[in-house]
């Protein structure tokens, strides 16, 4: 062998004896699976994280029940923040996430939303004209047999006495959002989402809030998955500091005592 070819051989033989060191846990991004309704203010909580401590947060937003089935169906994630109690429970059900770090920690107002340039005024009450301000026009909003907004609504609107009259005219939206923009664009006269939701679309507007009694509390748990890297502690901790509260007020949420 020549003196080239043996240092070649050299390198080689002491690149291959390098040890191959597994990536660490706390270097993976963070991985939040969070309802439609928080898109913004995750947004905004997330960059904060990232800014404060170096750690990445990547966020997909869906409907709560499409992510709760997408993580019973084995898609990797850390944390999981639903738009209600149903679908954190579901989850429960099957040890999919880490009990001990659930917590209840945001609520939100239901409201009743028209195009920005709507002459349509309601005052929501029991029996109140519903189907008679939609005129031919249909209701959006998402779900009502999955989509915890839809289910929101169906509960309101049965409570008030007025859903069997609209219940075939209802525009099942996949997620919030989504119903949200099919009042923005004017594809729907009315629509049915969070007070939240309303405030980041300058194309509705709110002509009526439903009480709080006529519909189960609007609770937005949040917990680590059962296979959730050990660095989701901190990143639950850091959503009940005073700097992301803050974020999650200015985009209209309430905080949960």
């Amino acid at each position: 062998m020549t003196h080239t070819r043996r240092a070649v051989f050299s390198v080689l033989l002491a690149v291959l004896m390098v040890p191959v060191l597994p990536v660490r846990a706390a270097d993976a991004p963070l991985l939040v699976f969070a309802a439609s309704s928080l898109t913004d203010a995750l947004n905004e909580v997330g960059a904060k994280y990232t800014r404060e401590t170096g750690h990445e947060v990547k966020l997909s937003h869906a409907a709560s029940s499409a992510l709760a089935r997408q993580i019973e169906a084995g898609a990797r994630a850390d944390v999981f923040f639903s738009a209600d109690t149903d679908w954190m429970d579901y989850l429960a059900a099957r040890n999919l996430i880490d009990k001990a770090s659930r917590t209840d920690l945001l609520g939100n107002r239901l409201v009743l939303i028209a195009p920005k340039d709507s002459t349509i005024q309601v005052q929501i009450a029991p029996n109140f004209p519903l189907a008679r301000t939609l005129g031919r026009g249909r209701l959006a909003t998402g779900d009502p047999d999955s989509v915890p907004v839809g289910k929101y609504a169906h509960g309101a609107l049965t409570s008030l006495g007025v859903w069997d009259e609209v219940a075939d005219r209802i525009i099942r939206a996949e997620n919030v959002r989504s119903a949200l923009a099919f009042v923005s664009r004017g594809e729907a006269p009315l629509g049915i989402v969070y007070a939240t939701d309303a405030l980041i679309d300058k194309g509705v507007k709110v002509v009526g809030v439903f009480p709080e009694s006529s519909h189960l509390p609007i609770i937005y748990p949040v917990a680590a998955t059962a296979t959730a890297q050990p660095a989701t502690a901190q990143f639950l901790k850091y959503l009940r500091s005073e700097g992301a509260r803050a974020s999650f007020r200015k985009f209209g949420f309430t905080i949960r005592p």
